[in-house]
């Protein structure tokens, strides 16, 4: 029988070092995504994070759109800290950008800050001039044995 230290898969103190934006009240829009560890990068499992307070501009008209976003990952290595993500997204608040646009930023963005083995956004804008916009990206990780089946 394999003895198992639970306390290892439980969040750590050093998780917590590279965490500026979490608990000191900072509260500004920023495109800064923060990270923590993944402590269980043996096991796929998704994270799935969802907000229905987006807002950016148009860039031809500057009227306001809205949008609910869902984001769902399997992490690899990393998990995106939540607080940083909530201010990441406030931060396209005043952007002019399209909507096709917004959802690929953020896929790219969050693809940079955690390489995660698969990632997906989508970005479900209310209806605007009688039209509703959705968004779906996704990243996936290469992986050399799909490459080796083909």
């Amino acid at each position: 029988m394999k003895n198992i230290d639970i306390q290892e898969n439980m969040t750590q103190e050093s998780d917590l070092a590279g965490l500026t934006l979490l608990g000191n009240g900072s509260s500004q829009p920023r495109k800064q995504l923060e990270t923590f560890p993944n402590r269980h990068p043996g096991r796929d499992y998704v994270v799935t994070l969802t907000t229905d307070e987006f807002t950016c501009i148009c860039p031809a008209t500057n009227q306001p759109d809205f949008a609910k976003i869902r984001i769902q990952y399997i992490p690899d290595q990393k998990i995106v800290e939540s607080k940083s993500l909530k201010l990441y997204i406030w931060s396209f608040r005043n952007e002019g950008v399209f909507h096709e646009h917004v959802a690929n930023v953020i896929l790219d963005d969050l693809v940079n800050a955690l390489d995660p083995r698969w990632c997906e956004v989508i970005a479900d804008f209310s209806v605007r001039g009688g039209i509703a916009i959705s968004v779906k990206a996704e990243h996936q990780q290469d992986n050399d044995s799909f490459a080796s089946e083909s």
